[in-house]
């Protein structure tokens, strides 16, 4: 399984940056929903473009506070993350590790050969997350409560739902994934 960060996890900060863990807001129900998909998926990784780091708005040093403290808070309530990957480079850049590129995917798989793209998740909130995931053959998830957006790219999208708990419910009572 893999995930964006802001607007799945935490809350998106429009126009802004999470730059401190004080900025870091778990949506509701993501606790519940990382203790659910710890029981379902042998992987859990995150993948995030960050780049508040490129613009010199936060360290990467910050970064794997933030990161630390999650990991802590989602471990607490049942959970777990395997691992982390993030792209500090600038939209501008076209770097190939930032998303929809497939850069943060392929370190994943280096870093862990077991996996099989055919078989993993791609959950996230934006186009580019979706381009991400069907770019390495993934099934998409969209988090969102915007039906156009799904219908606005219905190759990309495989399943859309509101938040990741009721994404983690449907997992838990229908076995989706």
């Amino acid at each position: 399984m893999f995930l964006d960060r802001d607007g799945v996890i935490n809350k998106r900060l429009v126009g802004d940056y999470v730059k401190k863990w004080n900025d870091f807001e778990f949506l509701p129900g993501v606790l519940d929903a990382f203790a659910t998909f710890s029981s379902y998926f042998d992987k859990i990784f995150i993948v995030t473009n960050q780049q508040g780091i490129g613009k010199g708005l936060m360290t990467e040093a910050d970064l794997q506070q933030i990161h630390h403290q999650m990991i802590f808070e989602i471990e607490k309530a049942g959970g777990r993350i395997d691992g982390i990957y993030f792209c500090p480079d600038l939209k501008d850049s076209h770097s190939f590790m930032r998303k929809p590129n497939i850069g943060m995917a392929l370190k994943a798989k280096k870093d862990f050969p077991m996996i099989n793209f055919k078989n993993s998740v791609m959950v996230g909130d934006s186009v580019s997350d979706m381009l991400f995931g069907k770019r390495v053959k993934m099934i998409t998830v969209l988090i969102s409560h915007n039906v156009l957006v799904s219908r606005q790219y219905p190759l990309l999208v495989d399943l859309r739902f509101p938040d990741l708990k009721a994404f983690s419910e449907s997992i838990d009572s229908r076995s989706t994934i």
